[in-house]
């Protein structure tokens, strides 16, 4: 479960996607489970409720529930030594044969290699008749955050139990399969999540809290809905819903009216980690191309770009002199990668990628992620935006394979550029933008814990009443530019805020570093100063 906490607690509980194999594909195609069909296969009975408010889902649910199970996990995780537990000592006093823990810096600890039973509770649900099961990937992840768990059981509606395999599992996407040894088991089918309107009756079903299956209905309440706070990624694209959906609900199907699962519910955005009405179930169609890599035993695969981005917001869009939602801004550029290869540059704001507008709901990321490895798309961008000399361009990259997330986390780490030269203080700068600014040295860079060679200006102190400091600016991050131009000296930066002011603008965009974190865009209000 991943937690939020920012005036309100959101819930995570990954994100589920459907995971096949060869061994269900065959058995589909070629019919090896005989006459069975799945549960909500058309025309094996009336499954839809008649149009507009249903009278009942009985009958639909009938169909769709013994498809459904409870996923339960258990584990053996390290036990760290408690060292001067008080009850050791207590009990030491009545039997000095009583196990000893840390001793001081003797180097003993007899609690090395002590384990405890650990576990998880979810949902899933059968796709095919000999007992394939979608379910996330965090549920049968190792605690440790390496592995997996030791041992997973299957319970299904009847009350049958079966211990299950770990087939496949994808971090990326949060998504495992599992197979449990059966036959002429009830399974269900995909359905197409892009049909899906908000306002259409939706049905969840799994295992909240492990009361048993349980089944609550809703209406799609928004499309697309994003909950990562540093904006929408690849999987950050979720059905909203007010079905009710609680812990252990993670994994379990979101039905239409239809039959068809149009979702894998997986997170909740609540005050107090109980249902408030905001469920949230990853689309079907982003599960699929996951499906069909595990189904032919493959590592998925997904675009990469290699540039960190962030979108042009309500702060940005000012200083860059385009609408809001319409782009994203590069923010750094992976060295070699695909973007840095094919030419884009820090600073670009990319507007469309292979024809298609950036927007909220369509980033960067998911459009790129979404794209084949491989091929050789256009990416329009803006160079110098916010500038006179603002030009618009279109680039060719060609996509490559999206490293692992370990490897992603190591391409994030610090970067390095060559030293800048020094300058003079320039108080003038306190003045425009309420900051006070040094030239850049090795000794300031170090005791801002900034990479070696670093190049900018670093800011000395922040007024707190400045937008500046509304902003989020502190004493120590480093300008790198100014309106995406390099800054050595405060000058430059005290130039670069007069000239934004001689052409109407009311911000200045600020390329800022904190120690060894990834660059970031930063609009900053010049008005009234």
């Amino acid at each position: 479960m991943r937690s939020k906490e920012s005036g309100k607690v959101r819930y995570a509980y990954g994100v589920a996607m459907a995971l096949l194999l060869g061994g269900s594909a065959f058995s589909l195609a070629t019919g090896q489970a005989g006459a069975q069909v799945p549960q909500n296969a058309p025309g094996t009975s009336a499954l839809a409720p008649r149009p507009g408010a249903p009278m009942s889902f009985a009958d639909l649910v009938a169909r769709l529930q013994p498809a459904v199970v409870n996923i339960s996990t258990k584990q053996r995780v390290p036990v760290k030594s408690q060292g001067n537990d008080p009850f050791e000592q207590f009990f030491r006093q009545f039997d000095p044969t009583q196990p000893q823990g840390d001793q001081g810096n003797s180097g003993s600890n007899d609690n090395q290699g002590a384990t405890r039973e650990a576990g998880s509770l979810g949902s899933g649900f059968l796709i095919s008749p000999d007992g394939y099961i979608v379910t996330n990937n965090h549920l049968i992840a190792g605690l440790t955050g390496t592995g997996t768990v030791d041992s997973v059981t299957v319970t299904m509606t009847d009350g049958r139990e079966f211990p299950a395999r770990i087939v496949g599992r994808d971090e990326t996407s949060d998504l495992a399969l599992l197979k449990i040894d059966g036959h002429n088991l009830p399974f269900v089918r995909w359905g197409d999540s892009t049909k899906a309107r908000v306002g259409d009756w939706v049905i969840c079903i799994g295992d909240p809290y492990a009361v048993g299956s349980t089944v609550t209905a809703g209406i799609v309440s928004a499309l697309h809905r994003s909950i990562n706070d540093s904006g929408p990624g690849a999987y950050d694209r979720y059905i909203q819903t007010d079905a009710a959906i609680n812990m252990g609900n993670s994994g379990g199907p979101m039905f239409d009216l239809n039959g068809d699962v149009i979702g894998i519910n997986s997170a909740l955005i609540s005050p107090n980690g109980a249902s408030v009405g905001i469920g949230l179930a990853i689309p079907a169609e982003l599960a699929r191309p996951v499906i069909d890599a595990l189904m032919h035993g493959q590592r998925p695969q997904r675009g990469y770009l290699g540039v960190g981005l962030q979108p042009v917001d309500e702060d940005l869009a000012p200083a860059v002199g385009i609408a809001k939602g319409t782009g994203e801004m590069v923010r750094t550029v992976v060295p070699n990668g695909p973007a840095a290869q094919a030419g884009i540059q820090q600073g670009d704001v990319i507007v469309k990628v292979n024809g298609q507008q950036v927007t909220p709901d369509q980033t960067v990321s998911y459009l790129i992620a979404n794209s084949k490895v491989g091929s050789k798309i256009p990416i329009e961008i803006i160079r110098g935006a916010g500038t006179p000399n603002a030009k618009h361009g279109t680039i060719y990259v060609t996509l490559a394979d999206r490293p692992t997330e370990e490897a992603l986390n190591k391409i994030a780490g610090g970067d390095t550029g060559t030293q800048g030269p020094s300058g003079t203080t320039a108080p003038a700068a306190q003045k425009a933008l309420g900051l006070s600014l040094a030239p850049m040295t090795p000794e300031l860079g170090r005791a801002a814990n900034l990479p070696p060679g670093a190049q900018g200006v670093l800011i000395t102190g922040v007024d707190p009443n400045s937008d500046a400091a509304e902003q989020g600016l502190q004493r120590g991050d480093l300008i790198m530019s100014i309106n995406n131009q390099s800054v050595n000296s405060p000058a430059q930066v005290v130039a670069g805020v007069e000239a934004a002011r001689k052409a109407g603008r009311k911000s200045v965009l600020l390329l800022v570093k904190r120690g060894n974190n990834p660059e970031l865009y930063i609009a900053i209000s010049i008005t009234g100063r």
